[in-house]
C-alpha cells in the first residue's frame, strides 16, 4: 500500500493582500516515489491563514476516494486548529472560548468535512528551514499568488529615478 503525503503551504503579500496556496502530493512505496502532483491557486484579497487552510483543504478534496494521508504543514494555526481547537469550536457553536465567532469558520467547516472522509495524520514542521518538500510547497504558493499581485509599472528608459 503506497504512503500518501501532502506538503501544504500558504503565502500572502500583505496580510490581508494577494495570497496563494500550494500543495505537493507524493505517493511513495518505501523510499521510491511513485507519483508526484503539484497544486496551486490564489486570491486577490485574503490572509495567510486562509491560504494555509485552503492548501490543506485542497489536498484532501483532491482525493477521489477515502485515503490514508499525512498532511505536513508549517502552519501551527492549521495543525493546532484541526487537531485541538476545532473540537471546542464545534461544541461551542463555532465560537471561541471567549464566545467570539471563530475566524475563518467557513474554511474550518470545509476542512472538517474534507478530513472526515479520510484517515488523516497531521504533522507540523518548521517553515523556511531547508526542508525540500516544504520549500516546493512554498514555491507553489508563491506561484499561486503571482497572478493576483499588482504589476509594478516599468520605468521609462529616460526616467532619472
Amino acid at each position: 500500500m503506497p504512503e500518501l503525503v501532502a506538503y501544504t503551504d500558504g503565502a500572502c503579500s500583505g496580510n490581508p493582500g494577494p495570497g496563494g496556496w500550494g500543495v505537493l502530493m507524493i505517493a511513495r512505496n518505501g523510499d521510491r516515489v511513485l507519483r508526484e502532483r503539484e497544486l496551486k491557486g490564489g486570491e486577490a484579497q485574503t490572509t495567510n491563514n486562509r491560504m494555509e487552510l485552503l492548501a490543506a483543504i485542497t489536498a484532501l478534496e483532491t482525493l477521489t476516494r477515502p485515503s490514508a494521508i499525512t498532511i505536513v504543514t508549517d502552519s501551527a494555526y492549521v495543525k493546532n486548529g484541526v487537531t485541538t481547537w476545532i473540537h471546542g469550536w464545534k461544541r461551542n457553536g463555532w465560537r471561541t472560548a471567549d464566545k467570539k465567532p471563530v475566524k475563518n469558520a467557513d474554511l474550518w467547516l470545509r476542512l472538517d468535512e474534507a478530513q472526515a472522509r479520510h484517515d488523516v495524520t497531521w504533522e507540523w514542521i518548521k517553515g523556511h528551514a531547508g526542508h525540500p518538500e516544504n520549500e516546493r510547497a512554498d514555491e507553489l504558493a508563491r506561484k499561486g499568488m503571482k497572478p493576483f499581485k499588482p504589476k509594478k509599472p516599468k520605468k521609462a528608459a529616460d526616467d532619472p529615478a
